[in-house]
């Protein structure tokens, strides 16, 4: 099955340079150059991953990730020139997947979309497996979460957290190891995203993220999921 990407940028030669990377690979590449037109393709065209510029006319990456973050659970990467970390950390906090500065290599990019729709969809010829906590689900067959047996809305990055988690309740993970083992690389540089997804997971499955009862926070060390007794 071929891929659907979106790309929203509104410079024409990097949709070009994208676009030509990403169809080679085997995608089916849909480009627009403002924000509005990437929400209206968003909708229409579903794909199965969206790649946007922060800083577009009519409407910047940020909105149009705030508002397709209301209504899909679509991976979201985001593709700018800004550096800064509290802008890296405002784009997860949103919901993004990933967060990757221009200049880039676009085979890199091409790899990084990879490793998104494989989080993301998984291998459909995979044993199903379920893993539950308490009345906290997930099911890697169907890649959805369930609290109480009521759907919980995730994104990919966060599926792929909780999976680690949840697959060894009690067992203490560091921020570098929940990177390695949910992105494929750990940089310390990066660690704060592991705090932000930890907080985006939370707002969802627990009652009172403010007293967690799934996801503990080892102090000085990392995170764990609760075990049950």
């Amino acid at each position: 099955m071929n891929r659907k990407i979106l790309v929203a940028d509104d410079e024409q030669h990097l949709l070009n340079t994208v676009r030509a990377y990403l169809e080679n690979a085997g995608f089916q590449v849909t480009t627009v150059k403002n924000g509005r037109d990437a929400l209206f393709a968003a909708r229409h065209e579903q794909p199965d991953l969206v790649l946007l510029d922060v800083m577009m006319p009519e409407m910047d990456g940020w909105q149009v990730a705030r508002l397709l973050r209301k209504e899909s659970d679509v991976p979201i990467l985001f593709l700018t020139a800004r550096i800064d970390e509290t802008d890296q950390i405002t784009g997860l906090e949103i919901g993004a997947d990933e967060y990757v500065t221009k200049p880039f290599s676009p085979r890199v990019l091409v790899a990084k979309v990879r490793a998104i729709l494989r989080r993301a969809y998984g291998d459909l010829s995979s044993e199903p497996i379920t893993w539950r906590v308490g009345g906290l689900e997930l099911n890697t067959a169907t890649y959805t979460v369930t609290k109480d047996g009521r759907r919980i809305d995730v994104t990919p990055s966060e599926f792929d957290l909780l999976k680690v988690l949840i697959g060894r309740p009690g067992r203490v993970f560091t921020r570098m190891e929940l990177l390695d083992q949910t992105q494929g690389e750990a940089y310390a540089a990066y660690e704060r995203t592991i705090d932000v997804h930890i907080k985006n997971l939370r707002a969802k499955i627990e009652d009172d993220p403010r007293n967690p009862q799934y996801i503990e926070t080892v102090y000085g060390v990392g995170y764990r999921m609760r075990a049950d007794e």
